[in-house]
């Protein structure tokens, strides 16, 4: 019988974590050949769902558990539970039941055919602003066209991998994660499967607008330095604007004996110039914080708190050798 673990991040989803589970386990224990293990990964939430995680964890034997030190993000709790999965299979889902469990069915059909991965795809964002989806929408064309990472638009987190490819996706170890271009850079086969956007009805999200921009800016530079080949063109531009204007300034002055634009002129060129040259600093500060933090080699999460090593598994076969070097 093959096992499947299911890794879910969660921050403060006290109200929804025991339905997410009852959910899920409607739908997962009617596939038959499998055994299925939840690993849900405490963000340093800061309401009750580290005790919802342990009340759970007694009340089902297939439940995990790992609690962060602090807050981490989603991407360094998605790692985690990669990190200490042992399953021949391995789901991402989210808690807040917008990730719908009864696609787990159809996931696992994908993989019987033999993908490596079955994800699933938003063919719509509905019950989000339009500026929300106006932004998202752009983000992924921007993305494919500078990167040679091509994320389909609509891909989400939830998915189910093959071991290999989990292994393939842990040995990308980088500090600053954007997980949807790791599943992509990585390779292997994968299905789509496409579904209508499910609205949150318990709770409500933790992404504001500034944190999706900068996790965008996160997945563009974790996979392009087509920023960086922007600012040499530019600047490669500018320069040849600036030769071109000054040999029409020349010109003017000694043939026709025009003198040199002033005050306006002046002006508004330095400051032209001076905005370029902050955009470009900034973007280079982008790529130069990136490489500070990933030469300081520090861990991706710390764990304060966890019963992965307990002696507890998928049912009635025994596991206990799970994740010895957490």
């Amino acid at each position: 019988m093959k096992t499947v673990d299911i890794v879910v991040p969660c921050y403060n989803e006290e109200a929804v974590l025991q339905i997410f589970v009852e959910t899920t386990d409607s739908y997962i224990n009617k596939i038959s050949g499998y055994k299925f293990r939840y690993i849900l990964v405490d963000d340093g939430s800061r309401d009750k769902t580290f005790s919802v995680m342990r009340s759970l964890a007694k009340e089902h034997s297939n439940v995990k558990y790992i609690s962060f030190a602090r807050n981490f993000g989603k991407e360094a709790a998605m790692y985690a539970g990669l990190k200490n999965s042992s399953g021949d299979y391995v789901i991402v889902m989210d808690a807040d039941l917008q990730h719908p469990p009864a696609m787990i069915a159809d996931m696992i059909k994908g993989i019987e055919e033999g993908y490596d991965c079955c994800a699933a795809r938003r063919t719509s964002r509905k019950g989000e602003s339009k500026i929300r989806s106006f932004f998202s929408r752009n983000f992924y064309k921007f993305s494919n066209k500078i990167t040679d990472v091509k994320m389909p638009y609509g891909a989400v987190d939830f998915r189910i991998m093959s071991r290999q490819m989990v292994d393939a996706v842990l040995s990308l170890s980088e500090v600053q994660r954007f997980s949807k271009g790791i599943f992509s850079w990585v390779g292997f086969e994968t299905k789509w499967l496409p579904y209508e956007n499910v609205e949150r009805t318990i709770g409500t999200t933790k992404w504001s607008f500034w944190g999706l921009f900068k996790y965008a800016i996160d997945g563009i530079t974790a996979f392009s330095v087509a920023p960086l080949r922007f600012i040499s063109l530019l600047g490669l531009i500018i320069s040849g604007l600036a030769f071109i204007y000054a040999l029409i300034v020349l010109f003017q002055t000694l043939i026709f004996g025009i003198d040199v634009p002033g005050y306006a002129t002046t002006l508004i060129i330095t400051l032209f110039l001076g905005g370029i040259i902050e955009f470009s600093v900034g973007i280079l500060g982008e790529y130069i914080g990136r490489i500070y933090m990933e030469t300081k080699k520090r861990p991706i999460y710390l764990t304060k708190s966890t019963n992965i090593n307990d002696e507890s598994d998928f049912g009635d076969i025994d596991y206990s050798d799970f994740n010895e070097d957490l």
